[in-house]
């Protein structure tokens, strides 16, 4: 397997999960293409996003439940500097702080990576005030009965929970905390990242084999984490969209990492992921974590040259059910010769979200991206990721 040894490739597989669960499930023996031959990994998106309010603590023990390796908090800053899980600084959608009569003063306006937001930002409220609200489910097509009932987390109370359930399953559960708008916070002076270490520190997670990675769509910060600890790392690769061909489409601010645009470093998302970009990433991460139309596209079919793109299904509308998936894209192959994992993000149930390929079986999707070698996928519905694997 490239240059690694096998006393290399053990500590690697230790390290990124309970090895003895893995082997249980198959295995080697299943012959996955990943980069250390193991099944690919289940990351509880937001917890399990698709069936509670994200970024709640019921969420992530759901996820865990579902048998999810990884349970994933998004981590964003109170005005008195403690993390919190929240998928935005912004939290209008995600809470019911919008219709709380005490905190309709602090509706502001800020400039998040370079777009103007208005709400309410978990930066003008300390965590005493934001743990007076309660989660909402901000996807409307998703069961809504859970809202009004859940609280907002800290990431010390995500640690303890994984902590205490690795203890009661007997296998290792890790936590993959995502640092929000970076450049955003340290404007505020509420930078995430000494934080961050000054709390995984507590718990003794400074390692490579501690189960903890921390991913972030920005670079700066990654290398200024590798350069404090040896805690694993994924860099983040979004996109915009992706055209009628299949073709990624970068706009800002979703074209190249926000500490890049504030810079001028002219390299977008798109340049990390050639061999180049990669072996940079390599010098301070250990994994990617990709859109993944980068890793498999998927395009739009006009087989009677009509200049119209077909009605596969002929439901009357044009959607994701009417593109066929595309082969996969080098970037798994190039990102594994580089020796970084790739974890890509995000796999959901609805079936608008399916290209016509999956004929409404979410599982098929997910066989389509095991088949081509990822090491693990960022799901909402980590249930029907394990159950695919």
């Amino acid at each position: 397997m490239h240059h690694y040894t096998k006393k290399h490739l053990r500590a690697l597989a230790l390290a990124l999960a309970a090895t003895t669960m893995l082997s249980a499930c198959g295995g080697d023996d299943d012959g996955y293409p990943t980069l250390n031959g193991e099944k690919p990994l289940v990351v509880g998106h937001r917890g399990a996003s698709g069936y509670r309010p994200e970024h709640t603590l019921e969420s992530y023990l759901l996820a865990i439940q579902m048998g999810a390796d990884f349970i994933e908090p998004d981590l964003v800053a109170t005005q008195d500097g403690q993390l919190v899980a929240r998928h935005e600084p912004n939290i209008t959608n995600t809470t019911d702080v919008s219709t709380r009569p005490e905190f309709a003063a602090r509706r502001t306006t800020k400039i998040v990576d370079g777009v103007s937001e208005t709400g309410w930002f978990a930066s003008d409220f300390t965590l005493a005030e934001l743990k007076t609200l309660f989660a909402r489910q901000t996807n409307a097509a998703r069961d809504q009965s859970y809202n009004q009932q859940f609280r907002i987390p800290t990431l010390q109370e995500v640690l303890d929970l994984a902590r205490s359930e690795s203890t009661r399953q007997g296998r290792t559960i890790g936590v993959i905390p995502e640092t929000k708008h970076p450049t955003f916070h340290e404007g505020l002076n509420l930078a995430l990242e000494d934080r961050l270490l000054a709390i995984l520190a507590t718990y003794g997670y400074t390692q490579k084999s501690s189960p903890v990675v921390v991913q972030s769509f920005e670079v700066s910060n990654l290398k200024y984490l590798r350069s404090k600890s040896q805690i694993r790392l994924v860099q983040l690769v979004d996109g915009d969209s992706v055209d009628k061909d299949g073709v990624m489409q970068l706009v800002a601010p979703y074209d190249k990492p926000y500490d890049f645009a504030v810079k001028g470093d002219a390299r977008t998302f798109a340049d990390l992921l050639t061999p180049a970009g990669l072996a940079e990433i390599k010098t301070y991460a250990d994994m990617i974590g990709p859109w993944k139309p980068y890793l498999i596209s998927t395009r739009q079919v006009d087989a009677n040259n009509d200049g119209q793109p077909d009605d596969l299904n002929g439901d009357g509308r044009i959607d994701e059910r009417d593109r066929v998936a595309m082969p996969a894209t080098s970037v798994i192959r190039d990102a594994h010769a580089a020796g970084l994992m790739v974890v890509p993000y995000t796999f959901r149930n609805e079936l608008p979200g399916l290209p016509s390929d999956d004929k409404g079986d979410p599982a098929s999707e997910y066989k389509r991206f095991y088949a081509a070698g990822v090491d693990g996928v960022f799901s909402d519905f980590p249930d029907t990721a394990v159950g695919a694997r």
